[in-house]
């Protein structure tokens, strides 16, 4: 079946274009053509998309949880469905469902959902993200610092035994030997500092061994002063390295995310929910670690006062870049698809509306809302 996207403000390449048309085919962008070329009359079905921003979906590299449920909580195929399913609604067609630090067997059953779900064919699912538990407890947030240790051969294999998706690892390169990171890296795993107490020189070292990126920047991390640059310095001035942000004007003040932006080349900060159950869900209360969270005014915290992961939304941290960092929608659009594809590794086939690339897509209005989602050529209207 051939359908045509047309009448639409479309992301191709470094601007939009109002004169394209896209013809999806079997899932994928087969062509961007000219809205008035003949070929268009020979599809069977043609959609007008009504002048709306049609921008290549949103993925997130970091979704603990959503409507109503947390991955910790049940890592189970089901579990997947529902926290997908809750994001796909605000323009998130691909995403991370993130582990944070837990038990062996927590995490190989997290794994295996994972597998499951993607061998399922559920939308959305392309990976797992493992938040720890290699981490420090000096910089632990609202981590059980119970459930941290080191990784031994067997955690290794473990981490990195997902066969048929991305894999992240967010890890304190302190605390992990440079030669185990090398070895998660040789595995196919996506390595990330986060939760991390690191020196600047630990974090050079870690990202010499092969840490491609930064978790939650300045959240959780040493910070830049004078005299110790810290892990947030090393971030800032490491040309190669992506930088995950939580645009929610809560985790991180928006001056210094602009100040990020500004620091980093073009195409290395991305955006990130480090979403909680309450996203797209009516009960604002969760339980995390036997610990019941509410999320009061879209923040979350526990009762010691740590930020506990976020109520924020893809499409939100996308408003949020335009309105609270400047960012033109454009380049916001890009910080929540194409950048993160280019840390995963998935950029050949996401992140882009191009010919060969997944048909996985969102349309907003003109406040910047979303009103349709596409996966793999398939629509859902919100």
């Amino acid at each position: 079946m051939k359908t045509v996207l047309r009448n639409a403000r479309i992301l191709a390449g470094d601007d939009f274009r109002d004169d394209l048309a896209v013809v999806i085919e079997s899932g994928r962008i087969t062509a961007l053509v000219s809205d008035a070329a003949p070929m268009l009359g020979q599809a069977d079905e043609q959609v007008d998309l009504g002048g709306g921003w049609l921008l290549p979906g949103f993925i997130d590299a970091q979704v603990n949880g959503g409507g109503g449920v947390l991955f910790n909580n049940s890592p189970d195929v089901a579990t997947l469905r529902t926290l997908a399913q809750a994001h796909r609604r605000f323009g998130t067609t691909g995403l991370l469902p993130t582990l944070i630090s837990d038990d062996v067997q927590v995490m190989r059953a997290a794994i295996a959902a994972t597998r499951q779900a993607i061998s399922e064919g559920v939308p959305g699912v392309l990976g797992i993200h493992l938040e720890g538990p290699y981490i420090a407890p000096a910089r632990k947030g609202t981590h059980d610092a119970n459930k941290f240790r080191v990784p031994d051969a067997a955690e290794i294999a473990l981490a990195a035994s997902l066969d048929n998706g991305v894999t992240l690892l967010t890890l304190a390169p302190e605390r992990v030997p440079l030669e185990s990171i090398r070895a998660l890296v040789e595995r196919g795993v996506v390595v990330a500092a986060g939760h991390t107490a690191a020196s600047y020189e630990e974090a050079r070292a870690g990202l010499e061994a092969g840490i491609r990126g930064f978790t939650h920047l300045y959240n959780a991390m040493s910070p830049l002063t004078g005299r110790e640059p810290g892990a947030v310095g090393a971030a800032l001035e490491d040309r190669d390295s992506w930088v995950g942000i939580i645009a929610d004007g809560v985790h991180v003040h928006p001056a210094s995310l602009r100040v990020a932006l500004a620091t980093k080349p073009r195409g290395k900060v991305m955006l990130v929910t480090d979403a909680m159950p309450p996203v797209g869900a009516e009960d604002p209360r969760y339980e995390l670690y036997g610990e019941v969270i509410t999320a009061v005014d879209g923040v979350v915290r526990n009762a010691a006062g740590s930020l506990a992961g976020s109520a924020l939304d893809m499409a939100t941290a996308v408003r949020n870049s335009v309105q609270l960092l400047g960012v033109s929608l454009a380049e916001a659009a890009r910080m929540a698809s194409t950048y993160p594809a280019q840390f995963l590794n998935l950029d050949d086939r996401y992140g882009h509306i191009a010919e060969g690339h997944h048909a996985d897509l969102v349309l907003l209005d003109d406040a910047l809302q979303v009103r349709s989602t596409w996966i793999a050529g398939q629509r859902e209207d919100v």
